[in-house]
């Protein structure tokens, strides 16, 4: 049986993992009959989004994993003790904490910095020649974590002109993507689909994260 890792990056669309997103994949893994692999990396959040009215919770601190073990119903790990040999394969769901958790990209952009244990796994996956599926704003830190090690990789956030100039200036190659659709990087083992970054409801989001999660899977 296939093990695939999730990686998640709090709980809440605006300060951590987009949780339909997350849901959505954890569910196709799991109608698949692949194991899921849950983890989080044990660090603070940027901050605290008040989901009901989108302001910032002055003064009020969470931790990624104790939130993003919300979503795994308890049944995660931290990112730190995961290797690439135990995985099959790696997914990213979307969310404002990936670019404000687990890279800075949300405040730093093209110049952002990656969560350094989120990037020696993703760089061991990928060196072991294992796919990654990475959807919503994620594909942004999948540019710079190809960067790092001077690599690029066909990837799609969607249309967002500006987030696409950023994953063009960091070294990939940006390709405009429907909402139901994927970008396959074949020679990468790397998957990309805009999911809500231009999902208007779950219906359009499943469609292209399911299909991302079947591209993984075959690519194993």
């Amino acid at each position: 049986m296939p093990k695939v890792g999730v990686v998640l990056s709090g709980s809440g669309v605006y300060d951590g993992s987009e949780i339909h997103e997350a849901v959505i994949t954890m569910l196709a893994l799991d109608r698949a009959g692949v194991e899921k692999i849950m983890m989080a990396p044990d660090i603070d959040q940027l901050h605290v989004i008040n989901h009901l009215t989108g302001k910032e919770m002055e003064g009020e601190g969470r931790n990624v994993l104790v939130e993003a073990a919300r979503i795994a119903r308890g049944d995660i790990k931290s990112i730190s003790d995961v290797s690439e040999n135990d995985i099959d394969a790696l997914i990213f769901p979307g969310g404002f904490g990936v670019a404000k958790n687990l890279s800075d990209y949300a405040m730093s952009g093209p110049n952002c910095t990656v969560n350094p244990e989120v990037a020696k796994l993703t760089q061991a996956v990928h060196k072991a020649q294992k796919p990654i599926g990475v959807m919503c704003i994620a594909p942004t830190m999948m540019a710079k974590i190809l960067r790092m090690e001077n690599l690029s990789s066909d990837l799609t956030i969607g249309s967002d002109k500006q987030t696409a100039d950023d994953i063009n200036e960091m070294g990939s190659n940006h390709i405009v993507c429907p909402v139901r659709e994927t970008v396959v990087d074949k020679k990468r083992k790397i998957v990309s689909t805009p999911a809500y970054m231009e999902a208007k409801n779950m219906t359009e989001a499943a469609a292209g994260i399911e299909k991302l999660v079947q591209e993984v899977l075959d690519l194993i």
